[in-house]
Parts: structure tokens; C-alpha cells; sequence
């Protein structure tokens, strides 16, 4: 079985073909470097970058791949959540290939994109713990099947990757600020002193629950720096700050764990095994602590490479593969959606789904 994913649902430009031998044929990303010098992405100027490129992506994917469109079982699209000028791009694309060349079409969750990608690369069984961490999501999730997420807790206010993206911003060393932050953090070569000079909060850390919340540390972060001397920041004063900062995230998200596999423990036995995915599982710090917690506690942890954790297509074909091989194909008109839940039971879809 051989599938063609799409993902346009931010500043990613990503068409892959996967298989179901868990072979990856073609694997192409194309990032928007517009966004750089706004600091941050900008919508429209996403969706025009897809539109501008979507095609030649499509046709690179299938020469790498070595396949003519007769020669695939189906097409995966990313139908949300993101930005939806973007993901319309994405979806109009795969529904006239899908049209053209009498394909089956899964229109897939973005998220389950990120939470089922350790099953493209890695051995896991149903059912296991993720945390699902990007610039726009921030939840820890019991993955019990394709489409079946029990959702434990989520961000209050802000994503961890936002998070980080604001934080890079504010102290004006890059984009994307998720690297960026990892990078100066990585330079730093007193841990205590970092620590000591800017006493960041770590918000909810040792309360019960699952939830997170990044808003008030953004904050502090930025009065640390206001509180800097001199017009420009000092190398060190940023080394120290964004170490300062990735240390509180990492011992937040870690002390969430914590909370979530007692939980497990009680409501579902059977899951012995944490993932990480999306973008920030890709911070090397953040990957080492919660490798850390999960071995105190007796689990596996399995993280996808580090080039499948940010947004790619090969995430979106496994999906749609693994959604297709169930007979869980969408009819042609299927909506996109600005926000969808992967677990309903715990959020409502706040702003109405669109047909195309």
C-alpha cells in the first residue's frame, strides 16, 4: 500500500510517500523563510508560499518516490487544525489529484499526524502515553487506537513551542525560536548561575493534574530581559536567560508526566510506553529529562527522529495509511477545520468546519 501525504496547515510546504512496509519514498519540506523577518508566521503570507509551491512539491515527491499516480493506494491531506488559508491549499490539492486519478482520500488530523509518526518509524502497540508538544499544541494524550485519544490535560493559555517562539523574539536572537533558544541554552557553562540569576516561575510545577501554562513565564522572561542593562543584550546575559528558561520548561513538562503516569496507572494499566511528538520533542534537553522520568517509572520511551518531529508529510501519509487500511476513507467533500480536538470528549471545535 502506498500513499501520497500533503501538509500545509502552517509554514511547512511537506508532500511525502510512505508505505506500508514502513517504507518513506519521497520526503520533501520545503520551510518558509518570509516569516523571518515578521518574527513569527504570518498567515497570509503562508498560504500564498503554498500555493506558489505546492505543485512542484507534489511532482518532486512522486519522481523521488518512482511512482505514477496509478501506482498509489491513496491520498492523506492535513484537514486541520492550522491556518486555514494554508490548509485549504493543502486540501484542494489532494482532492483534485484524488478526483483525477479515482484515489481514495483521507483528510487527516494534524495531531494525529504528530501522535501516530513513532508507529511509521518505531515497533509501538496500542495503547501508550503521548505528550505532544508543538507551537501550537501542548497536551498529554492516551493514544488507545487510530482516532481513539483519551485527552489528560492540556495548556490553559499558550503551547510550549509558542513559548519558545516568543521567547527567541522577544530577546531577538532568530527564527524559528525553538532552535534558536536550544542553541544559546546549549552554550551555557554554568547551569547554577544560570538558574540563580534569573529565578524564572515554573507554573503549575508540583500541582496535581496534567494541565500546563506557559503565559506567565513568557512574562517573566520578558521582564528578565527588560531588566537587562545597556540598549543591547550581552552573549552571556542570553546564554544565561534561555538557559534559564529551557530549564523551567523541561522540569514542567517532566513534573506533568509524573502526574500523568500515576494516572495511568489507575485508568489504564496497560500503557507502559511514552512518546513525544511534535516540534519540540525535537529539543535534545527536553527529550533527555523525560527519557529520564519515564525509566524511573518502569516505561519505553520512543521518539521519532528528529527530522519527523517538526511538521512533514511523511506524518500525514502514515495517518492517512493507517486510516485507509481501517476503511476509514472521507468522502470528496469533507470539511477543514480551524480547530479539531483529537479527543471530542474534552474540547469542542470552537470555529465552525468548512466544506470544500
Amino acid at each position: 500500500m502506498k500513499v501520497l501525504g500533503i501538509e500545509t496547515s502552517c509554514d511547512e510546504t511537506a508532500v511525502a510517500v510512505v508505505t506500508d512496509k514502513k517504507e518513506i519514498l519521497a520526503n520533501l519540506v520545503l520551510s518558509q523563510m518570509e516569516h523571518e523577518v515578521y518574527g513569527g508566521v504570518v498567515p497570509e503570507v503562508a498560504a500564498r508560499a503554498h500555493l506558489n509551491h505546492i505543485d512542484d512539491m507534489v511532482r518532486q515527491a512522486m519522481l523521488d518516490a518512482k511512482l505514477e499516480f496509478k501506482d498509489l493506494d491513496g491520498i492523506a491531506v492535513t484537514a486541520g487544525p492550522g491556518l486555514i488559508g494554508g490548509v485549504l491549499v493543502g486540501v484542494m490539492t489532494a482532492k483534485a489529484i484524488a478526483a483525477v486519478h479515482n484515489l481514495p482520500l483521507a483528510g487527516v488530523n494534524h495531531l494525529e499526524g504528530h501522535a501516530l509518526t513513532v508507529r511509521l518509524t518505531h515497533d509501538v502497540p496500542f495503547p501508550y502515553l503521548l505528550l505532544l508538544v508543538s507551537g501550537g499544541h501542548c497536551q498529554i494524550l492516551i493514544v488507545e487506537g487510530v482516532g481513539k485519544y483519551k485527552r489528560l490535560g492540556t495548556t490553559i493559555d499558550d503551547a510550549v513551542g509558542e513559548a519558545f517562539d516568543k521567547t527567541a523574539k522577544m530577546l531577538g536572537i532568530g527564527f524559528p525560536g525553538g532552535p534558536a533558544v536550544e542553541r544559546m541554552a546549549a552554550s551555557c557553562g554554568n547551569a547554577n548561575r544560570a538558574r540563580t540569576r534569573f529565578a524564572l516561575p515554573r507554573p503549575l510545577l508540583g500541582k496535581p493534574g496534567c494541565d500546563f501554562s506557559f503565559s506567565g513565564l513568557k512574562t517573566a522572561v520578558k521582564r528578565a530581559a527588560d531588566s537587562l542593562p545597556g540598549e543591547e543584550y550581552a552573549q552571556d546575559d542570553l546564554i544565561d536567560l534561555c538557559y534559564a528558561f529551557q530549564d523551567v520548561v523541561s522540569a514542567v513538562l517532566v513534573d506533568r508526566i509524573k502526574n500523568a503516569i500515576a494516572l495511568c496507572r489507575d485508568i489504564a494499566p496497560a500503557v507502559k510506553t511514552l512518546v513525544v511528538a511534535g516540534g519540540v520533542a525535537a529539543n535534545k534537553t527536553i527529550r533527555f529529562a523525560l527519557e529520564g522520568v519515564s525509566a524511573q517509572n518502569g516505561y519505553t520511551f520512543v521518539a521519532p527522529p528528529l527530522k519527523l518531529c517538526t511538521d512533514n508529510g511523511a506524518m500525514i501519509a502514515w495517518a492517512g495509511l493507517e486510516r485507509l487500511r481501517l476503511g476509514l476513507a472521507d468522502a470528496p467533500d469533507f470539511p477543514v477545520h480551524a480547530r479539531w480536538p483529537l479527543d471530542p470528549a474534552a474540547g469542542v471545535v470552537s470555529v465552525k468546519s468548512q466544506k470544500v
